[in-house]
């Protein structure tokens, strides 16, 4: 009779209204965790993958219900088109300073031209003038590329370039 009476109290409960409360909030959490989870695959879909077509086969997925997003999580692109972009300009940007090499003052290490004589900061001699024509000679060369003039060796050893970085000034403590 126990048993009879247990499941009684178990069909009466099954065909209450707080079962039908309960069940209906647990559909409607369910439906709205679902719909979420397509919002969710479509606004991913369209930040990592540049084809549309693609973005919408990737909501069309998504709206297979709690299988597709996890399938979609498991095939997406790693990263997102904006840090794709930004690494690609980062890239751009190191190789334009490696091909530019910047030169530096060997005494004062600040910026100078290929083109200086002299260091504008520390005033250090970087170069030597051409005789006839003033314009700056390398410290190998044996004329002037630009008059034709033979260099004269002189007897002053001029410094040669640096080509790296500055030095990065330390914060007082």
């Amino acid at each position: 009779m126990s048993l009879a009476l247990s499941l009684g109290t178990i069909h009466n409960f099954f065909h209450s209204s707080t079962w039908y409360v309960i069940r209906n909030l647990v559909l409607f959490v369910v439906f709205v965790f679902w719909v979420a989870t397509v919002y969710w695959v479509n606004k991913d879909a369209r930040r990592r993958i540049q084809d549309p077509l693609l973005v919408w086969v990737s909501t069309l997925l998504g709206v297979v219900p709690f299988i597709g997003p996890l399938i979609y999580m498991l095939f997406r692109p790693p990263e997102y088109l904006e840090d794709v972009r930004e690494r690609e300009l980062e890239i751009k940007a190191m190789e334009e300073r490696l091909s530019r090499r910047d030169l530096y003052c060997p005494v004062c290490r600040a910026e100078v031209s290929n083109e200086f004589l002299v260091c504008p900061v520390c005033t250090t001699k970087l170069k030597q003038a051409c005789v006839n024509c003033k314009a700056p000679l390398e410290a190998l060369w044996q004329v002037c590329p630009y008059c034709e003039t033979p260099v004269e060796p002189s007897a002053v050893d001029f410094p040669t370039f640096e080509v790296r970085p500055p030095r990065r000034r330390r914060r007082a403590e």
